[in-house]
C-alpha cells in the first residue's frame, strides 16, 4: 500500500471540499475553452453591493487594505463593559469548577491508586 505524499499531485489525499472545488474549478475551465471564452466572466454585482445606493462609488476589486489607526471609546462605556464581561464569566468559571470537581473524582474513582497530593501552607511563627 503506498501512501500519496503532498508533492505527488494526488488528490486522494485532500479534504473532500478541495477536491470539489477543484475538480469544479477544472471544469469551468473546459467549459471556457469549449465555448471560445478565454478569461472567466465576471459575477454580477448587486446595486447595493457597489455602494451606489448611498452616493458612494467603490469597486470591491480596487479596495485598499485599511489600517486601525486608533479606537475612540468613552472610559464610562468601557468600563460598563468590562464590568458587564465579568458579570458574564463568573457563571463560565463556575461551570469549569464543577467540570473539573467532576473530571477529579471520576479519576480518583477509576484509579483509586493514584497518590493524593496535598498541598501544605505554613506560615512560620512571628
Amino acid at each position: 500500500m503506498s501512501i500519496p505524499l503532498m508533492a505527488d499531485g494526488d488528490m486522494e489525499d485532500l479534504p473532500r471540499t478541495v477536491r470539489r472545488e477543484k475538480e469544479a474549478r477544472a471544469r469551468e475551465a473546459r467549459e471556457r475553452e469549449a465555448s471560445g471564452l478565454s478569461a472567466p466572466q465576471p459575477e454580477p454585482v448587486s446595486y447595493a453591493a457597489t455602494g451606489e445606493r448611498y452616493g458612494t462609488t467603490y469597486a470591491t476589486e480596487d479596495s485598499y487594505p485599511a489600517s486601525v489607526r486608533s479606537i475612540d471609546v468613552p472610559f464610562f462605556q468601557l468600563m460598563l463593559f468590562f464590568i458587564k464581561a465579568v458579570f458574564a464569566a463568573i457563571p463560565a468559571l463556575v461551570l469549569l469548577i464543577a467540570l473539573l470537581w467532576l473530571g477529579g473524582q471520576a479519576l480518583e474513582a477509576a484509579f483509586p491508586e493514584l497518590l493524593k497530593a496535598k498541598i501544605l501552607i505554613t506560615f512560620p511563627n512571628s
